[in-house]
């Protein structure tokens, strides 16, 4: 004799004892009604109508009665199904935990051996800042599994240490990803020789700093990457500024010259680190004294016949 099965499913109520014998006898019965009334009634005007609505009344009345058998057994049926659902729904979760726990236990293996392989290879950033995505989407579901009430006293263990290991994993690619792009951002934006093209490629690699800043706010790694490449932002205006202001004393336009000096004093004494600032401002402030003083001697020298719209502009 076998043994009966563990989890039986639920009794469909269309596998009920079936209506077509039912049916057929009422069908056969409303039949014969109609046809003795129509002959019994043969003298009326319209025998006909008579006999099929005592016929309709009769397969109604039959069909009437076989839906509540139908709803009986059905409530009958459902309690007993509901039981073997909830158990089998009981008994499962132990195994689906255990396969689960070894599934982050696999995640993990997979996360370590591709964390080796990018510091060994030296990646670009791109593939750092996907492992860190991964990191975050392991932490996620363990956070998750974590929360579960069946899980074993010792998978609960090896899923936190899994948790840690991977957190540490997380902040050495994000750290990896965003000193790597800023180096290479601002590499490149050295490189550019317009001044927008510069700011922008070094916004580039400030919004990289950022970014991993939101992350981990006191990384003192990224504060002062972040200071490096805003002192670069402002290094690159300020020598813009002072380039413009050179040629134009070259070309004897003091005034011109004078008026960029001015905007490179600004971006320095606003934007400028505080060891610099002050030896930078020192420099453009004599430079803007100087050209003051040629302006004043060539203001001095023009013939006062001669038009004087143009003298140092």
């Amino acid at each position: 004799m076998g043994r009966e099965p563990p989890f039986r499913r639920p009794r469909d109520p269309a596998r009920l004892p079936s209506a077509s014998g039912f049916m057929t006898a009422a069908a056969a019965a409303s039949a014969a009604l109609f046809f003795v009334l129509w002959w019994i009634l043969q003298g009326e005007e319209t025998p006909w109508a008579v006999a099929g609505l005592a016929a309709s009344l009769v397969m109604l009345v039959a069909a009437s009665a076989r839906i509540l058998v139908v709803r009986r057994r059905t409530r009958e049926v459902r309690p007993q199904n509901s039981r073997e659902w909830r158990n089998h729904s009981m008994r499962r979760p132990s195994g689906k935990v255990m396969r689960s726990t070894s599934l982050y236990s696999d995640a993990l293996r997979a996360l370590q051996k591709q964390s080796a392989d990018a510091d060994a290879r030296e990646s670009p950033p791109q593939v750092h800042r996907e492992i860190f995505d991964l990191c975050a989407d392991y932490l996620r579901g363990a956070e998750q599994e974590l929360l579960l009430p069946g899980l074993p006293a010792e998978g609960r263990l090896a899923l936190r240490s899994g948790v840690e290991r991977v957190q540490a994993l997380q902040k050495h690619h994000l750290l990896t990803w965003a000193r790597s792009s800023a180096r290479a951002l601002t590499h490149e934006a050295q490189q550019r020789v317009r001044l927008y093209e510069k700011l922008e490629t070094a916004n580039r690699a400030l919004e990289c700093i950022d970014g991993a800043l939101k992350v981990y706010p006191d990384e003192e790694e990224l504060r002062v990457s972040a200071r490096a490449v805003r002192e670069f932002i402002t290094s690159s205006r300020v020598a813009h500024w002072v380039e413009l202001a050179e040629r134009a004393a070259f070309k004897g336009y003091y005034r011109r010259a004078i008026d960029r000096y001015r905007d490179a004093l600004f971006y320095l004494t606003r934007d400028g680190p505080d060891q610099d600032r002050e030896v930078g401002a020192e420099r453009i402030t004599r430079e803007i004294d100087l050209l003051r003083a040629r302006l004043a001697t060539q203001r001095a020298n023009i013939d006062p016949s001669t038009d004087t719209t143009k003298a140092g502009e």
